[in-house]
């Protein structure tokens, strides 16, 4: 049985809309997991992408998928009527505080999404590690990343590509902040083409994003202009992050501003770790930022 096949039967046996943790919750009750073919170490996390992507990309999926945060997800040919499950119905009227969280809480967030969708190793960059009055006020991204294809390629490939000089991976830079409005877009916007600009891929990454039309018309005017990705982060469910507006692709690196960011060390350790997962055909996770499972990030927001 595959993730996808738990996931189809899992809801037809329920009829009713189900996250991907409630879905995988419900397949070790029933013993569905024992019959899964695949032995990784965190099988509810592969269910999640997977059955996140299908629903997303693929025209003949069997899933339908709601607007809530977090998604759910129930079986097209089922006639679901999703006006009886409370918790679609509006947001909750109870009334809480602006932010249950930091801005430093989001890294774990944009770790997990990062390794499941982007396939990309992030690793958070300590800022007072650095020495800012060198170059400015802003020098440093929140967090770095790498994309290998040692996953993807063979390893033949893999061997020849190197051979000549083209690994093709590619390194992401974000910057984070907790809300994303008129208030403090151009001030953070500009921050991250300061800071990120170097990179293959650029991406200003928010939990929290004004939907006002004049604002997302800026918001989109401006990731045109200078290549910014935006990304809107789900603290409720990372599965459910969505990259609103892409990134410009750069085919090759500042290399004069790569150097002068080596004045952090976080940055300079991602740099000698990169080159090593290259160099040695093995990518050593240890190495990069800790990939909590989704029980411990909900711990993080919850105080």
């Amino acid at each position: 049985m595959t993730f996808l096949e738990l996931a189809e039967q899992v809801l037809k046996d329920e009829q009713k809309p189900l996250t991907a943790n409630e879905i995988w919750q419900i397949a070790v009750t029933k013993g569905y997991d024992k019959h899964l073919n695949s032995e990784g170490k965190t099988p509810w996390a592969t269910l999640g992408a997977q059955i996140y992507v299908n629903a997303k990309d693929n025209p003949k999926t069997p899933f339908a998928q709601t607007d809530t945060r977090p998604k759910k997800f129930y079986i097209k040919s089922q006639n679901i009527d999703l006006k009886l499950d409370p918790i679609q119905v509006g947001n909750s009227t109870t009334k809480k505080k602006k932010f249950d969280y930091l801005e430093r809480d989001l890294h774990a967030f944009l770790a997990y999404y990062a390794y499941y969708h982007l396939r990309c190793y992030t690793k958070t960059i300590n800022h007072s590690q650095s020495t800012k009055k060198e170059f400015g006020e802003w020098v440093h991204p929140d967090m770095v990343g790498c994309y290998y294809p040692l996953d993807e390629w063979k390893s033949e490939v893999y061997e020849l590509s190197s051979a000549i000089g083209n690994v093709s991976i590619k390194i992401l830079s974000f910057e984070l902040k907790r809300e994303l409005n008129f208030g403090n877009l151009r001030e953070s916007f500009f921050q991250t083409v300061s800071n990120s600009s170097w990179a293959n891929e650029s991406y200003l990454v928010a939990s929290k994003i004004s939907n006002d039309t004049d604002f997302i018309d800026e918001l989109t005017r401006l990731s045109t202009s200078f290549g910014i990705g935006v990304i809107e982060l789900s603290i409720e469910d990372p599965h459910s992050t969505k990259i609103l507006l892409p990134a410009k692709y750069r085919d090759t690196l500042d290399w004069e501003t790569i150097n002068k960011l080596t004045m952090n060390n976080d940055f300079k350790e991602f740099l000698s770790r990169v080159k090593i997962d290259i160099s040695s055909k093995k990518i050593h996770k240890k190495e990069y930022d800790t990939i909590l499972e989704i029980d411990e990030l909900k711990k993080i927001c919850s105080g």
